[in-house]
């Protein structure tokens, strides 16, 4: 995904607001109006090749061509003839600004306040004449290679999803303008978490306006945290597209503060990293009042690829105070530091040395972990640190036990501890609702292209700073996982694969594990596969009972339990959520000495078991014991 702005919504000639974009940090702007006062489709050539040389000396690029294209309710013949040759300024706009993601509306258009709106999803005479209206233009669309997005602007998502499955053009998407109809929409009440799914599963492109975001600008609040999280669980590499749409009503704000107001409100919400899942990525953050509140954790993050996300993690709950961030790329510090009001700095020595920080947040390259820590150690901080703890478990072991001797925290995040699932199979597990168990099955299917290897100066899938590649870096959880529930094995095996990536490390790799008790747990883990998800299956069965567990991927989320001949998805052992995430859970145990519910033994064990299966593979012995 990449954040992108309507060049028009500063009210401003587009060759005043291009500078002004890029010296926000912008990489992609969109078109619509102002453009040597008029929108882009009525640009000749030459004008259009002036408009991509200043792009192309400011370092922009084009994310979508928003062209109002058959934005009016089943007109008339000459006013198809209109459409028809702004399609064609489209097209040649599109070919210029070298940019094929087009928004674009079907010929439908009712008020929201008018009771007509909605029929388009119901009524198949009216569908069938939206469609024959507008068939030539999508086959014109399709000659020319455009993408079309349709806005719900003027018809509901319900409508275009309806016109979109009609249509049966895949490719094409929806332009999702989340705050339309928002505080309307009968699906967007509650949690959301169905609506969201659903219209994200069709978006190729979302808007975000000032209302919903802005609190001077009347409107329900979007929950944009959640829908970008959702977004990037989709793989789809769609643009968000600030489009200000600041009401004139609203005298207390010019349109370039409001704009700007928008952008670093998305920046600040935008997810470095997806979430294992759609429900995990669109739920609604809980609220756990501490009774610390008045007196914060204080916290800094070290590391701002992944560590923004902890960054917001910290921010939105109690008891916990975000009061620095740390990167070695000073612009990207100066930038998280500045959204979320912080000081930053490029040197850790600067947080070090400051008596008021009490906890170092270490997310760096795996690699990077345990040397890091030890400094922040040997400074008096306690140390929380990102997954897998670090490449080795013997560094692992030698820093957690100086924290020991320090009387210093040091623990890892491995946040599936926090959440229902894990903790709802270990109860079970523990009062014997399988019988005997024989089986734990875990598939783990990920989809990460060449450049996630190669950014960010290309650590992933090494094994000096990744610690090796899908089975370190993504299957960590799992293995913590099974460790966790079904304790330590008594020999392991593994065979890795590198099918599909240039990296070092394996993109598949398949990890068994094998107890004294006969229970024998098989890990499968890739970043190769083919569909936009992390896709994941637990199953566990005994001789009384199973387990199924599925995460992303087509079946959804669910978590299914048989027994006496039924299968059912109401958990016998039902878990009420008790923390955030890692960092709150770990305030708590600063803050009033309760145990750690994720010790430094689970990032140890988790390593030490990892480094067996890498000697197993990469020796070719089989069989290893533990």
């Amino acid at each position: 995904m990449y954040i992108s702005v309507f060049t028009d919504e500063l009210k401003k000639e587009v060759t005043e607001v291009l500078p002004k974009y890029a010296e926000w940090g912008m990489k992609y702007v969109d078109f619509r109006g102002l453009i040597n006062g008029m929108p882009i489709e009525k640009q000749t050539t030459e004008q259009l090749k002036a408009l991509k040389r200043q792009l192309d000396s400011l370092g922009l690029k084009t994310g979508v061509i928003q062209s109002s294209l058959c934005k009016i309710h089943l007109p008339d013949e000459e006013r198809v003839r209109l459409e028809r040759e702004k399609l064609e300024g489209i097209i040649r706009a599109a070919d210029i600004l070298d940019c094929r993601l087009v928004r674009s509306f079907n010929f439908w258009q009712h008020d929201q306040n008018d009771p007509r709106c909605g029929e388009l999803a119901m009524r198949p005479d009216a569908l069938s004449q939206v469609l024959e209206m507008f068939a030539p233009f999508a086959k014109r669309a399709k000659e020319a290679g455009l993408i079309l997005g349709f806005e719900n602007c003027g018809q509901t998502p319900d409508e275009v999803i309806t016109f979109l499955e009609a249509l049966k053009m895949p490719e094409w998407g929806m332009a999702w303008d989340v705050s339309n109809m928002f505080e309307l929409l009968p699906e967007a009440r509650g949690d959301c978490i169905d609506y969201f799914t659903k219209a994200l599963k069709y978006a190729n492109m979302l808007h975000v306006k000032c209302r919903g975001v802005l609190p001077e600008v009347e409107g329900k609040k979007v929950p944009w945290d959640r829908v970008l999280r959702g977004a990037l669980v989709t793989g789809k590499n769609m643009p968000v597209s600030i489009e200000t749409h600041l009401p004139s009503s609203v005298t207390a704000l010019t349109p370039e503060e409001a704009t700007r107001r928008c952008y670093t409100y998305i920046q600040k919400a935008w997810p470095e990293s997806a979430p294992a899942d759609m429900k995990t990525a669109l739920s609604v953050k809980h609220y756990f009042d501490r009774p610390y509140r008045n007196d914060p954790v204080r916290m800094v993050v070290v590391g701002l690829g992944m560590g923004k996300n902890r960054c917001a993690q910290i921010s939105e709950s109690c008891g916990i105070k975000l009061v620095g961030v740390c990167d070695i790329n000073r612009e990207k510090a100066k930038t998280v530091g500045e959204q979320y009001g912080v000081p930053y700095s490029a040197d850790i020595n600067t947080f070090l040395r400051d008596p008021a920080v009490e906890v170092m947040y270490i997310v760096t390259p795996t690699g990077t972990h345990c040397d890091i820590a030890e400094q922040c150690l040997l400074a008096g901080k306690h140390v929380l640190t990102t997954k897998p703890m670090d490449v080795k478990a013997e560094k692992c072991a030698r820093v957690a036990a100086l924290a020991k001797e320090l009387g210093l925290l040091f623990a890892p995040d491995f946040d599936l501890h926090f959440r229902g699932p894990l903790k709802e199979l270990e109860l079970a597990v523990t009062n014997g609702f399988f019988g005997k168990v024989k089986s734990v099955n875990t598939v783990l299917n990920i989809r990460r292209n060449q450049t996630y290897f190669e950014e960010n100066g290309g650590w992933r899938g090494t094994f000096a700073l990744d610690g090796g590649g899908a089975l370190s870096n993504q299957g960590i959880h799992e293995i913590d996982r099974i460790l966790s529930i079904f304790g330590m094995p008594q020999r392991v095996r593994c065979t890795v694969a590198t099918q599909t990536h240039d990296i070092e490390a394996e993109d598949y790799g398949i990890a068994e594990m094998a107890y004294e008790n006969g229970l024998i747990a098989r890990l499968s883990a890739t970043t190769s596969y083919p569909a936009s998800s992390w896709y994941t299956r637990i199953e566990v069965y005994g001789d009384k009972g199973a387990y199924l567990l599925t995460a992303g991927g087509p079946e959804g989320d669910h978590v299914y339990w048989w027994q006496e001949g039924k299968w059912t998805e109401e958990s016998p052992y039902p878990v009420k959520r008790e923390w955030n995430q890692a960092a709150d859970n770990f305030a708590n145990a600063l803050r009033t000495g309760a145990p750690l519910t994720v010790t430094a033994e689970n990032g140890i064990r988790s390593r030490y078991v990892l480094d067996k299966l890498y000697e197993s593979a990469a020796e070719g012995k089989g069989w290893l014991e533990i």
